[in-house]
């Protein structure tokens, strides 16, 4: 017998996140191990009258891939990918690895190769975004390599991942309007504001705002969700800032970052733990350093750090902000192959101001 918990997250994602309809195209991208997940999914996208397109992932085959690719075939772009960015009506994006470390050992150069290769789709698919023409959602099937990263058993994992995601409630898609409501008022205090300044052991930061709009992130885009977020002006950070926690991107684990920005670019950057791969990542290209997104955690579900960004970045009192592309929908112009979100704990002698007003405190909204 099926979890009911995982039916409800399928609901979730095909019929509040992404709404499919009758007659359109609904990318699905899976790792092997969320099968079951998919699967759910699928069969809610048949009953919608969507028309399902299967892409199956797999850390095995990405390894080889990419440790035999050379230059021409990494710059080769698989219709499929195509299909998903300029065609399909939605995209449904499943994260479930069996090894989050697979990639730890592949040049990063390769890698940024191949992402350099797919900028003009990946600016195609935030411009659709932006417009409403394709609507998508991304979430983390709770499986075995996740829940090792977590320092949880599966069973534990589970349930937190059902329980931030709302799909343990009788009524999710209540649970994530309410959500939307409470949050929207926070998106309509900040309408036309210009400045945020945070102030806290880990942050000594201002940035503009002006004439830039923050977005209510409320389960459908991403599951978990729980933020508020837009892009800063570009030239206008100033400050420096400590994350946190770790920050993690193909497969590997960059730990004790800090940032000094000047007139909104990174100047200096640091880490206790792959340095080098950090700053290779910054002078990827020429919006690497500048920051296309900041944010305010505030899933109250979520409170430890699981070493997956699409939870961590959701932990209610923190907040988070990442470097390269911004979403055009916030009035970012910002534009890069990278976006790499990192994490500030603002939980503790911490406060934010927005034109001079306190809205966080320790993690607590004050307005």
């Amino acid at each position: 017998m099926n979890d009911p918990r995982l039916d409800n997250f399928a609901d979730i994602m095909v019929n509040y996140s992404t709404e499919v309809k009758p007659g359109q195209s609904v990318y699905i991208h899976c790792g092997i191990p969320g099968l079951p997940l998919m699967n759910a999914v699928m069969e809610k996208v048949l009953q919608a009258g969507g028309h399902p397109v299967i892409s199956l992932d797999s850390d095995t085959l990405e390894e080889t891939y990419f440790r035999n690719a050379n230059d021409e075939q990494l710059e080769w772009i698989n219709p499929v990918e195509d299909f998903r960015a300029r065609i399909a009506d939605v995209s449904i994006f499943i994260r479930a690895p069996e090894n989050t470390r697979a990639l730890n050992r592949i040049d990063p150069q390769k890698q940024q190769l191949y992402s350099r290769a797919r900028n003009e789709l990946t600016k195609i698919r935030f411009e659709r975004a932006a417009s409403g023409d394709q609507r998508w959602v991304l979430t983390n099937y709770p499986c075995e390599a996740y829940a090792q990263d977590a320092d949880m058993s599966v069973r534990d994992f589970e349930d937190f991942v059902f329980a931030a995601t709302y799909a343990d409630k009788d009524d999710p898609v209540a649970a994530w309007q309410k959500v939307k409501t409470e949050q929207q008022r926070l998106v309509e205090w900040l309408y036309g504001k210009k400045q945020i300044t945070v102030k806290s052991p880990d942050a000594d930061l201002t940035l503009s705002i002006e004439g830039r709009t923050f977005l209510n992130a409320c389960g459908q885009r991403n599951l978990p969700d729980g933020e508020i977020f837009t892009g800063p002006v570009e030239d206008s950070v100033n400050g420096w800032v400590r994350f946190a926690f770790p920050a993690n991107r193909y497969g590997r684990s960059v730990e004790g970052v800090e940032f000094e920005f000047k007139d909104g670019k990174v100047v200096t950057a640091t880490a206790a733990k792959n340095e080098a791969f950090l700053l290779s990542s910054l002078d990827s290209d020429s919006g690497a350093r500048y920051l296309g997104e900041f944010a305010f955690g505030l899933n109250e579900q979520v409170s430890d750090y699981t070493g997956q960004i699409l939870f961590d970045e959701k932990i209610g009192g923190t907040i988070h902000m990442a470097i390269g592309r911004g979403f055009p929908e916030t009035g970012s112009k910002n534009e890069s192959n990278l976006h790499w979100d990192f994490i500030c704990d603002t939980r503790r002698d911490s406060e934010v101001y927005v034109d001079g007003e306190l809205f966080f405190k320790n993690g607590q909204v004050q307005i």
